[in-house]
């Protein structure tokens, strides 16, 4: 009797799953059919849009920006290599046609404006690195790309922020929110509402039609994609998505480098060897890069030039001598304010990783 019951309760479970799980095969077999259409339409109203040309415009990218190194990570990331971290399980389909972005809570004057209104606004071009929170150190989720959008601190001023205000609460089109420090948007760094990444329109996966981009803070509290609502709020009055999971609240980017060339566990032949890779300390920006063999004394890394301090920078030491055997290479940076990594490790929760990237290689 026992087994026959056990048996009865096991045959009704997986009925019951097999119910469940045939209703969620439906449901996500309609949302990628609607998800479909509605992509075919956003890439539609997409590709008709003529970006306006900046107000002001950048210099073009110093040709010493890119060392042109092989598996050295470009200067600029190809929207189509450039990391995605967010929480959609459905991409947004936004249609700019009826995208609407509402600025309210602590202003003196609540703003709506459409597509059409920010794209007749005076556009700037901005030069910005994008790092995730969640990159471990050596980690793959950063990019760096050109900007062209609307300045955020100028549609702010419009706004009019009352005294006390101390966050910027966006909100995405699918509900995720982002905490930004209202002192960090407005200190004159190029914080933007971007409508155009490397010289075309958003890429749907990088926030289509308009997304955040604020230099120097990590993308959860500053990079909120498919954005449509600001609400000037405090800190002490809500709470961002991550925020409420333990993360911190305001998240400024850590001065970090990474070893990209040779490729950590690779084997390479003996003989003069380049070490490369790039470092990175948002709004602040890298002096140097120091890296060591085998606990050796450290080498000043040769910097390639930046546009300014918003970017990563590439690095490259030209004249390693490997010799056969199992190595360790080691990198540290120095930002511009004089502050060098730390070679203690902390993992990305709930502010960012830090330490010494290192990596293994043999030499034959």
């Amino acid at each position: 009797m026992r087994a026959g019951g056990q048996l009865h309760e096991f045959d009704r479970r997986g009925l019951l799953t097999g119910v469940v799980a045939g209703v969620a095969v439906a449901g996500v077999a309609g949302l990628a059919g609607r998800g479909l259409a509605g992509r075919l339409e956003v890439d539609t109203e997409r590709a008709k849009i003529a970006l306006p040309r900046p107000a002001k415009p950048l210099r073009p990218i110093p040709a010493g920006a890119d060392l042109r190194l092989k598996d050295l990570s470009p200067f600029v990331t190809p929207n189509r290599d450039f990391y995605r971290i967010d929480t959609a399980l459905v991409l947004p389909q936004v249609d700019p046609k009826t995208w609407k972005l509402k600025i309210h809570g602590m202003v003196d004057r609540p703003i709506e404006l459409t597509y059409d209104q920010l794209l007749r606004r005076p556009l700037m071009e901005a030069d910005v690195t994008l790092t995730c929170v969640s990159n471990d150190v050596g980690g793959p989720y950063i990019g760096n790309a050109r900007w062209l959008g609307a300045s955020l601190a100028d549609i702010l001023r419009e706004a009019g922020i009352r005294s006390g205000a101390d966050m910027l609460l966006s909100t995405s089109t699918d509900g995720w929110t982002s905490g930004t420090p209202v002192d960090v948007a407005m200190d004159g760094r190029d914080a933007l509402l971007a409508i155009a990444m490397n010289g075309e329109p958003l890429p749907l996966a990088h926030g289509f039609p308009v997304r955040q981009v604020v230099p120097g803070l990590y993308g959860y509290v500053s990079a909120t994609k498919w954005i449509t609502e600001i609400k000037v709020s405090r800190y002490d009055q809500e709470e961002a998505y991550w925020t409420e999971r333990g993360w911190a609240p305001k998240g400024p980017i850590k001065t970090e480098s990474r070893i990209d060339l040779p490729r950590g566990g690779s084997t390479i032949r003996a003989g003069r060897t380049q070490i490369a890779g790039v470092a990175w300390a948002q709004h602040k920006g890298i002096d140097a890069v120091e890296v060591r063999v085998d606990k050796g004394p450290w080498r000043q890394a040769r910097l390639a030039q930046v546009p300014g301090v918003d970017t990563w920078r590439q690095w490259v030491v030209d004249d390693w001598d490997a010799t056969p055997g199992d190595h360790t290479i080691e990198v540290r940076a120095t930002d511009a304010t004089g502050y060098t990594q730390t070679p203690d490790y902390a993992p990305v929760i709930p502010d960012g990783a830090s330490g010494w990237h290192s990596i293994l290689v043999v030499v034959k």
